[in-house]
């Protein structure tokens, strides 16, 4: 699309009192520059929304993932014993990602709260930056699980397997996906000339995937290759884990409820519900804004859900419900915490 934002805003107020009128009915029967003007006026108007109770959730998992992330990181890479394992330099990997992935978001969401319009240039750079954050924690969160899964059920053979070297060319290859996969779509989008300036201008996810559904073929195209492999990804660790329980079973460390196989399986699939409910609800949103015809208020009432809250919850639950049970890492944090409590209770010397 050529015309500039201005452009679009100003063909759009010509019929922007008739759609007033309809109270953001089905997006369906808006063209593209009315669409962009009901979002951009829903965005910046704070009589009709309060958007910025939406940057809480982003801020409050950082400063949590902040406090956690880094002292778990610290803990892997200061001790030579832990780092040499696989599945630790893969839990940094994630982690890593994970932290990248809230810093940036929560910068993104308050830029929006704050109504500061990104240069094209900038707004690119920030959500391939995303992408590529997300994909990586997202393919490292597999690759964690097939670990698991090889250690659980190959253990003689673990070790010729998946030893340290393979392990960090295993790393780098996630973190190649990480960046070819976005940048392909990124490619495709730009040599296509689907990205609309408007949308680079206003650089707001939640809106971006409202737009993404009323876009050209090419964008619709991204948007389900996207949303097919992030759900394939999700949908290998559930089966992996299936397997490990129904592998596993016999043994008898399932009876007890309370056991320490049972807590850590009880976390691992919390944290992958929540990996997997975005995705479920963008498919449900998919649906209803094709085969129904939602509301535009209540598809960005969606999205904000989804983007705000949804997405960011796995990365700040991640540390806490998988991370910390890690017998190693807990241990050391814990040598870690009474080495600076004696520091602080030691006793002054005594006077001759």
């Amino acid at each position: 699309m050529d015309f500039s934002c201005h452009a679009l805003v100003k063909r759009a107020n010509t019929t922007a009192y008739y759609h007033r009128g309809t109270e953001f009915n089905s997006s369906s029967n808006l063209d593209g520059a009315s669409l962009y003007y009901f979002l951009e006026e829903w965005t910046l108007n704070p009589s009709r929304t309060n958007l910025k109770m939406f940057l809480i959730p982003p801020v409050v998992c950082l400063m949590a993932g902040v406090f956690i992330i880094p002292t778990i990181l610290f803990v892997i890479f200061s001790r030579f014993s832990i780092r040499q394992e696989t599945r630790y330099m893969l839990l940094g990997n994630a982690l890593l990602s994970d932290l990248i992935y809230l810093l940036f978001y929560t910068l993104s969401a308050a830029l929006n709260a704050a109504r500061v319009h990104l240069p094209k240039e900038a707004c690119v750079l920030l959500l391939f930056l995303l992408a590529v954050a997300y994909c990586g924690g997202l393919f490292t969160a597999a690759a964690i699980v097939l670990d698991t899964y090889i250690a659980i059920l190959f253990p003689l053979r673990y070790i010729a397997i998946l030893p340290p070297s393979r392990t960090k060319k295993v790393i780098v290859l996630l973190w190649m996906c990480s960046g070819a996969f976005p940048g392909i779509f990124f490619l495709v989008l730009s040599s296509t000339h689907s990205f609309m300036p408007c949308v680079l201008e206003m650089c707001s996810i939640p809106v971006i995937l409202i737009l993404t559904l009323n876009g050209t073929d090419a964008v619709k195209l991204c948007f389900w290759l996207s949303t097919t492999v992030i759900f394939l990804c999700l949908s290998l660790i559930f089966c992996c884990y299936a397997i490990l329980y129904f592998k596993t079973k016999q043994s008898g460390i399932w009876e007890n409820i309370c056991s320490r196989a049972s807590v850590t399986f009880l976390m691992h699939n919390t944290v992958l519900f929540f990996y997997f409910f975005p995705v479920l609800a963008l498919f449900v949103e998919s649906f209803l804004c094709i085969n129904v015809g939602t509301r535009l208020q209540t598809r960005l009432w969606v999205s904000l859900i989804v983007c705000n809250v949804l997405m960011i919850l796995p990365k700040v639950l991640f540390p806490f419900l998988y991370g910390l049970r890690y017998r190693e890492i807990s241990a050391s944090l814990k040598s870690i915490v009474k080495r600076k409590h004696l520091r602080q209770v030691s006793p002054a010397p005594s006077l001759s």
